[in-house]
């Protein structure tokens, strides 16, 4: 343990910088852990702390900070103790869902680092902790947010989700919404009730009890919904069909309907003998070709060697791709 002790405080402009401080030590029942769905339940590790003193009597907020080892605390993923606690035990759930907030891999060990902030106010500098190193094994957690809305009759059961593959609180998911139908909320379960996500104070943001959130425009947008920031994005995701055997050539895509039941990516048009390639947003960042019904990313053209109507179906969760001539 390390102390920083002077005699008073100091005010430098308008913030007063408290110059006294013995900080806290922390300790943990476990330096190694190996977290598992099956044990989820079962305490995983307690942090213990002493009580830090500024020099006189004051609320004291202590929080646990872990970060990767080496990253000087740059990014934290943090739990703050009950008032006047000098211990906190974590749940392998709880202890799991806050170390892949750092963006840790699963199933493998990684070091990182955990220590104490303490402090009494905003206006006051915090003092620091010992530096405990550890190794943790955490386990994939996929969660999932539910975002019902007027696209879809405002019906929780069925709404569009978004998935977190790591519960770190990071959310994404495609979402088409129509024409005059732009409301939504989201959801941490598939039915009505507390917490509901709406429209933050801020734009780009969400906030629980907020009034109806809004996409920008009719369209399939990737959402991406960041709990940890409390941030919502909209990014415009359509893909089309480009190529000498379309109505377009090589300069206009066709563009195509996402069926979020079937999850397939549609259009019905007219082709003549040629070749044709799938991009996504009319740009070659990302474009698909491929043979044999099988998509490979910037893949070889796909020919087409028979003039009619089409229905083109392409699959991007099984990378498949079929051409129906109707």
């Amino acid at each position: 343990m390390f102390a920083l002790i002077f005699a008073a405080c100091s005010k430098e402009g308008d913030t007063i910088v408290a110059s006294s401080g013995t900080p806290s030590t922390v300790s943990a029942s476990a330096s190694t852990i190996v977290l598992t769905k099956a044990t989820e339940n079962n305490k995983a590790v307690t942090f213990s702390i002493t009580k830090p003193d500024f020099g006189y009597s004051a609320v004291i907020t202590n929080t646990l900070q872990i970060a990767v080892k080496g990253t000087d605390f740059s990014k934290v993923a943090e739990a703050t103790f009950d008032a006047n606690a000098l211990t906190k035990d974590f749940t392998g759930v709880e202890l799991n869902t806050l170390v892949l907030k750092l963006g840790i891999p699963t199933e493998r060990a990684s070091d990182v680092e955990a220590r104490i902030k303490s402090s009494i106010s905003e206006h006051y500098t915090p003092v620091y902790s010992n530096v405990l190193q550890m190794k943790v094994t955490p386990y994939s957690s996929t969660s999932w947010l539910y975002v019902p809305g007027a696209y879809q009759g405002w019906t929780p059961g069925t709404a569009d989700s978004l998935v977190s593959p790591t519960s770190n609180g990071i959310y994404e998911g495609l979402i088409t919404f129509t024409a005059g139908n732009l409301g939504f909320k989201v959801l941490t379960k598939k039915s009505w009730g507390p917490p509901e996500y709406g429209k933050g104070s801020a734009a780009g943001s969400v906030a629980v009890g907020g009034g109806d959130l809004a996409a920008p425009s009719a369209g399939t947008f990737r959402v991406t919904v960041d709990l940890n920031a409390n941030t919502i994005t909209f990014t415009p995701y359509s893909w089309g069909v480009i190529g000498s055997a379309t109505l377009g050539g090589w300069n206009t895509d066709t563009d195509m309907t996402y069926n979020r039941e079937s999850k397939l990516w549609t259009v019905t048009t007219t082709l003549v003998p040629g070749a044709i390639k799938f991009r996504l947003n009319d740009d070659w960042g990302t474009n698909f070709g491929g043979a044999g019904g099988v998509l490979a990313s910037g893949g070889s053209d796909i020919n087409v060697t028979a003039a009619g109507s089409y229905r083109i179906d392409m699959n991007l969760v099984t990378n498949t791709y079929t051409l129906t001539k109707l």
